[in-house]
């Protein structure tokens, strides 16, 4: 009788479980350190930059939910998504340090380096297209 080792060695595995996907809504700043800004972090991490107020937002938001909980990256990784309130106090300081200058803003990081950004309400085939690069 073979051992378990020898039976797997040369088989691939199959996993059916879902990818370990993460979303980070209303994220502190030290949240976004963590997820976003930690270099060791190689999966891409699309940030939200977002108001209550604003209503463009709302329409991307759930685009956004769905296409990081159905798509992958190109690599077969997850992809994570963290959303950040401008009007809070820690958001506004974030804000200011990616430069954003209008609503919505979703920028995509790997390992604490920006890769891209749009700005403005996409559809949810635009936002495929801007995923699609990574």
């Amino acid at each position: 009788m073979a051992t378990p080792s020898r039976l797997l060695r040369g088989s691939r595995l199959f996993h059916s479980s879902p990818l370990n996907r993460q979303h980070y809504i209303n994220a502190s700043k030290h949240d976004f350190d963590r997820v976003v800004t930690n270099g060791a972090n190689e999966r891409v991490v699309l940030v939200d930059f977002y108001a209550e107020w604003c209503g463009p937002c709302h329409a991307l938001s759930p685009i956004l939910r769905k296409l990081t909980d159905e798509r992958q990256t190109k690599s077969g990784s997850p992809l994570d998504l963290v959303t950040i309130d401008v009007d809070a106090e820690e958001g506004s300081q974030l804000s200011q340090k990616y430069s954003v200058r209008a609503l919505p803003t979703v920028v995509a990081f790997r390992g604490g380096k920006e890769l891209g950004k749009f700005v403005g309400a996409l559809n949810e085939g635009g936002v495929a297209n801007f995923l699609d690069k990574f």
